[in-house]
């Protein structure tokens, strides 16, 4: 069956199940390669609403919806699919905003290929429903039409809730606790909310501007942001427990992993944290802007994850006539979104695959020159279930570079940790929680990255919102066992 993508869709006849699956799946129009290789706009540009119904019809609203049970935040995908494919596009954010607090996020940044779309019923003989895609559109709608979807205010409990950190899970518990009845605030360390959704995450993946008014919209609904507020310096973690009811700690793992190799300490080395900080968060592409940034004209960023392609896009945009990835295994193996990957080839980024640095070169004035790599095989698999890159001897060459960006991970920072000494945590510095996110602490709660390790956006979020209904039930006197968070992902 063929329907016109620009053609009026209702009213319509229903579809029948052979129909919809006949439908083949919608695009998402995006910006040309070469254009966006040079500017900060949003690749993708997001479904029409012709669009976006059309895919809606894709789905097949079976009768036990897997996808739900393929999002870390179980969303209630049919419902809201439905809603939109009838054309009721408000109260399809309306049940989105009753599921997810950041969907505009999510919409954009989630990896709903392995997730929801992956156990979708239509991924088994052909491609999934582009829930992500809906899940956009119908966000971005939301946002823009926020009054007329606002709900009632909560009844107050009268509790107060301290949120350390305003990247996505301290987010996601806000909004949770919030729409709970509790007064929550929210500590923020940089001058800006939104953690690693604002200094991680470029503009040409997920707007500034998107975020902020994620935020504005908990401001609404009664969240206080307290920027520039490091706990473990500003106040510490026992201070905090003894002015609020419960507090919850969510500050992610952001100290960055470097590769411990001869040269790392050469002026053009920079770590992936700074790098995107400097520009995500400071600006620093702009014109007359505060901090600066080294506009390297051939750029290499070590690391294979959705941080290292952010990098290296980000390279391409700020002027690099050559941009690399250096990736110790293949290009199978790469654990970034292969959205992203596909786009960072679009857009002439090079991939040195099986090479792993082994020293930095710089020239008398200690600026680098050259990164010195080794060729690897892939062995047997390692932990993480991954053949084990190993090095070939006498395989050793150079890639000219005059910046380069280590991009293979972070750790959790102890800045907080060390204030209370009571908080129980792990050789590595994460912070040790029960089935239902309680410290060793009573009353402290902790999720995301500072508890799991390094690992998605979205999963951030699926601990933030069991932790609010954790802490809910702390707060009422009912604590029961909820169910343990997914294991960290491995990057």
């Amino acid at each position: 069956m063929t329907l016109d993508p620009e053609a009026p869709l209702t009213p319509k006849v229903p579809l029948t199940p052979k129909e919809r699956m006949a439908l083949k799946r919608v695009a998402m129009p995006e910006q040309d390669a070469t254009a966006r290789s040079a500017n900060f706009g949003e690749v993708n540009l997001g479904l029409t609403e012709q669009l976006a119904i059309l895919e809606a019809e894709r789905c097949l609203q079976c009768p036990k919806p897997y996808c739900i049970d393929g999002c870390p935040v179980r969303v209630n995908i049919p419902q809201f699919i439905r809603f939109l494919r009838d054309g009721d596009i408000k109260s399809a954010a309306q049940s989105l905003l009753s599921d997810n607090a950041l969907p505009c996020v999510t919409g954009r940044v989630c990896p709903q290929e392995i997730q929801c779309e992956k156990v979708c019923l239509r991924a088994k003989t052909g491609q999934s429903v582009a829930i992500g895609h809906l899940e956009r559109f119908v966000a971005d709608w939301g946002q823009r039409h926020a009054a007329e979807i606002a709900g009632s205010p909560a009844v107050r409990t009268g509790k107060t809730v301290a949120i350390v950190g305003s990247g996505p899970a301290g987010l996601t518990a806000a909004g949770e606790l919030a729409k709970l009845g509790h007064e929550v605030t929210v500590f923020e360390a940089f001058h800006a909310a939104g953690g690693v959704l604002i200094y991680g995450i470029p503009e040409f993946r997920l707007p500034k501007d998107i975020v902020a008014a994620e935020v504005d919209r908990l401001i609404a609904q009664g969240v206080t942001i307290e920027a520039n507020a490091i706990i473990g310096t500003t106040y510490t973690l026992p201070e905090l427990r003894e002015k609020f009811d419960a507090v919850f700690i969510a500050v992610g793992a952001g100290l960055p992993v470097f590769m411990n190799v001869p040269g790392e300490n050469l002026k053009g080395v920079y770590s992936a944290n700074e790098y995107l900080t400097r520009v995500n968060l400071m600006g620093a592409w702009t014109e007359g802007a505060d901090t600066p940034v080294l506009h390297g004209q051939r750029v290499v960023v070590v690391g294979g994850g959705n941080v290292a392609m952010d990098a290296v896009r980000t390279a391409r945009r700020l002027g690099a006539a050559s941009a690399t990835i250096v990736y110790r295994r293949g290009r199978e193996e790469l654990p970034a979104r292969a959205e992203e990957v596909h786009h960072a080839e679009q857009e002439g980024v090079e991939f040195e695959y099986l090479a792993a640095p082994t020293e930095v070169l710089g020239d008398e004035s200690r600026w680098v020159t050259s990164v010195r790599c080794v060729r690897m095989a892939l062995g047997e698999p390692d932990e993480s279930g991954r053949r084990r890159p190993e090095p070939i001897e006498g395989s050793e060459f150079d890639i000219p570079c005059d910046m380069l960006v280590v991009a293979i991970g972070t750790r959790s920072n102890p800045l907080l940790t060390q204030t209370a000494p009571d908080l129980e945590v792990t050789k590595w510095g994460y912070i040790v929680t029960d089935e239902s996110g309680m410290t060793s602490m009573p009353g402290v709660f902790a999720g995301g990255d500072i508890v799991r390790g390094a690992a998605t956006v979205i999963l951030a979020m699926g601990d933030g919102k069991r932790a609010a209904a954790a802490i809910d039930a702390y707060l009422r006197g009912e604590l029961p066992a909820l169910p343990s968070a997914e294991p960290a992902a491995v990057a």
